[in-house]
């Protein structure tokens, strides 16, 4: 079987062999236009079957089937370091048709349907069922995406390239359900419910642009809040107690309110304005339940009076005051190991030392 080893990046042998078509039949070789070969060479087995190289460091990039010097048919691409990055399908050069996508490390990213790159849509084919195949853009297609390190994290339908209809999304790390529900133009609109990594329901109800607009909000099982969300943030509804009690109501995001913790403890008590904690209020922490803040608040973040704040161990980190949002006034720093670093005062968050 004859092999052509076609060097693209040299325009004079290109345009020798484009215009002699008797010299092109005894190549086996078809070529219409030299530019649409520039910067790559591609080794023919045959007509339709080739492998192609980057022009410039003879980098492998193909191996599969082309016509008219485009890739057409099913075929096999490669990164830098020879790694396959995909395999499927293509249509005059581009990939149509059903995929498979890698990362360098041979893990699955994504299998389904692509036109023209994208991910994914409806293909068909002639009656014959062999001729190149048609294009349908309006018809969805399922499909499935993967984290860098293998892991499912969504299966659904796309269109046009985009989430489209029904799906679901998992948490890359232990493969719990993070979503299920609707989609449109790739975000969360319509229907859906939403989960905490252990699998336990946070919240059922209607998305729009990919905000919570109405619906239902859980902890540990039991109903917390019932009503309308602005932006993610609760604004026309009512609170809810462990017991199914109501315990308070908010108007447009005003009126006092109690947070919780997914472990149904107590994390504030306070005011809200537009959404957010403005106004007098308490924090509490998360394991034991203590006070780690008593004052006012404003835009949400601290603002005037006494707190605390902890490490990531649980260990205290600070406890004094707070002015304008920062430490201010007389205060207490501790290492992580709970031993005793500063005791004085603060402006503006700094210390003030001798």
């Amino acid at each position: 079987m004859k092999k052509l080893f076609l060097c693209i990046c040299d325009k004079q042998k290109i345009k020798l062999i484009k215009y002699n078509k008797t010299l092109q039949n005894d190549l086996n070789i078809n070529i219409n236009n030299y530019k649409h070969f520039a910067g790559r060479y591609i080794i023919y087995e045959s007509n339709r079957i080739g492998k192609e190289y980057d022009g410039y460091d003879d980098t492998f990039k193909f191996e599969g089937e082309y016509l008219n010097g485009e890739r057409n048919g099913k075929g096999k691409e490669y990164s830098e370091d020879g790694n396959l990055i995909f395999e499927g399908e293509y249509l005059n050069g581009k990939r149509n048709g059903k995929g498979k996508e890698y990362n360098e490390d041979g893990e699955l990213l994504f299998e389904g349907e692509y036109i023209n790159n994208k991910k994914s849509n409806e293909i068909g084919y002639e009656k014959d069922g062999k001729t190149p195949f048609k294009l349908n853009k309006n018809i969805k297609r399922k499909g499935k995406e993967y984290s860098e390190d293998g892991n499912l994290i969504f299966e659904g339908e796309y269109l046009n390239g985009e989430k489209e209809g029904k799906g679901k999304e998992y948490y890359w790390n232990n493969g719990k359900l993070i979503f299920e529900g609707e989609y449109s133009n790739g975000k969360r609109n319509g229907n859906g419910k939403e989960y905490y990594k252990y699998g336990e329901l946070l919240f059922e109800g209607k998305y729009l642009y990919g905000f919570k607009i109405n619906g239902k909000y859980y902890i540990n099982k039991k109903l917390e809040y019932e009503g309308e969300f602005e932006f993610n943030k609760k604004w026309n509804g009512k609170g809810y107690d462990e017991n199914g009690n109501i315990i308070y109501e908010l108007n447009n995001g005003n009126g006092k309110v109690k947070e919780y913790y997914w472990n149904s403890k107590l994390k504030f008590e306070g005011e809200y304005l537009n959404g957010k904690k403005n106004g007098k209020g308490k924090e509490f922490d998360s394991v034991d339940g203590s006070l780690i803040f008593d004052g006012e608040y404003i835009n949400g973040k601290r603002w005037k009076g006494k707190g605390k704040e902890y490490f990531l161990n649980g260990k205290l980190k600070f406890e004094g005051e707070y002015l304008n949002g920062e430490k201010n006034g007389k205060g207490k720093e501790y290492n992580k190991y709970g031993e005793l670093i500063f005791d004085g005062n603060y402006l503006n968050g700094k210390k003030l030392t001798n």
